[in-house]
């Protein structure tokens, strides 16, 4: 651990900020969109096999840096902090503005600061917890004392509304947090993974070429298939992170996972013994805004007064690729 006048540094949150764009849209909003184009739904399907009640979708000229902006502006303002004090932007999407350059350095400029480094993750619903892992470990190498960690989203730009069981799943938004070098321990553990050999069952499998889109540009999912090989990992990615802080699942004040399904969601807590009630859920408001439902939930959480300074939070997501992880961490 990299240390300053002889003392450890650790990297603790000092912020948290979101942002859900205007339009809301609740299932029965969607079914009737859906209706207009030959797809049957409902609200009690949707509620049954997901939990979702409601979505938010950017306006056609919002971009996945839009949205950061607004999250990260709302972030810095709770940390107390300029934006010209942040010294690392990583931003965790899959949605990008462009192809290149990355959404981070498209959001530095927007928020009028230049130097630092900027980059975006991409690890799909696991992002954040990816990005927060990157920048803990920036920070504690004396490479940046100020950092801003971002989860954004636009998914309603690639899904298929021709295929019921996934298009009532995603919703756009995003969330931030302002990372910063201390004295105390604030970031406890974290655990990182992926398994390249399940692609095929959640994946986009388009991309430019010659100036068109080649292959399918949609959204593709295996509902079951991700569902049986989420909670597994989730519950062996906590585990390891408690044990690299030599605590147990009795310690968690409050378990944040990924935002995907409530059925996901309440069988992880179920298997890492947490009373339900320890469970932060805002996936039935926001659906599943893949890198931007863990800093989404946090910063719900935190502004209601659920999640106090000090409380001990397991956050943990899991996506496309596949990759997973989880962050252990003193608030």
């Amino acid at each position: 651990m990299a240390s300053h006048s002889g003392s450890p540094v650790y990297s603790r949150i000092t912020g948290t900020g979101s942002y859900l764009p205007p339009e809301r849209l609740t299932n029965a909003d969607l079914a009737a969109r859906l209706a207009a184009a030959g797809v049957e739904t409902s609200d009690e399907w949707i509620v049954e096999r997901t939990g979702i009640h409601a979505r938010h979708f950017a306006a056609p000229d919002v971009s996945c840096s839009d949205l950061a902006l607004e999250a990260a502006k709302n972030a810095l303002q709770s940390a107390g902090l300029q934006a010209s004090s942040i010294d690392l932007i990583i931003l965790a999407t899959s949605t990008p503005d462009m192809v290149f350059p990355s959404s981070a350095c498209i959001l530095q400029n927007k928020l009028g600061i230049a130097g630092c480094p900027a980059f975006d993750i991409q690890a799909v619903c696991s992002g954040f917890v990816y990005a927060l892992t990157v920048a803990d470990a920036m920070i504690k190498a004396g490479t940046a004392t100020k950092a801003l960690v971002i989860g954004a989203e636009v998914f309603s730009r690639i899904l298929d509304f021709s295929d019921r069981t996934t298009c009532v799943l995603f919703g756009d938004g995003a969330g931030a947090v302002v990372l910063e070098a201390s004295s105390t321990p604030g970031i406890l553990a974290t655990d990182l993974h992926a398994d390249g050999k399940h692609v095929g069952i959640l994946c986009v499998p388009g991309h430019v070429s010659g100036g068109k889109v080649i292959g399918d540009a949609l959204l593709k999912m295996d509902g079951q298939a991700v569902f049986k090989l989420a909670v597994g990992v989730l519950e062996s990615s906590a585990r390891a992170t408690l044990a690299k802080a030599n605590m147990t699942d009795a310690d968690i004040d409050w378990l944040i996972p990924h935002q995907a399904n409530i059925r996901i969601m309440q069988s992880t807590a179920k298997k890492l013994k947490l009373p339900l009630e320890k469970l932060i859920v805002t996936v039935d408001q926001h659906g599943n805004t893949s890198a931007a439902s863990i800093p989404l939930a946090l910063d719900a959480s935190v502004r209601s007064g659920k999640i106090k300074k000090g409380d001990t939070l397991m956050l943990e997501g899991v996506g496309g690729g596949f990759t997973w992880g989880a962050v252990l961490l003193t608030y």
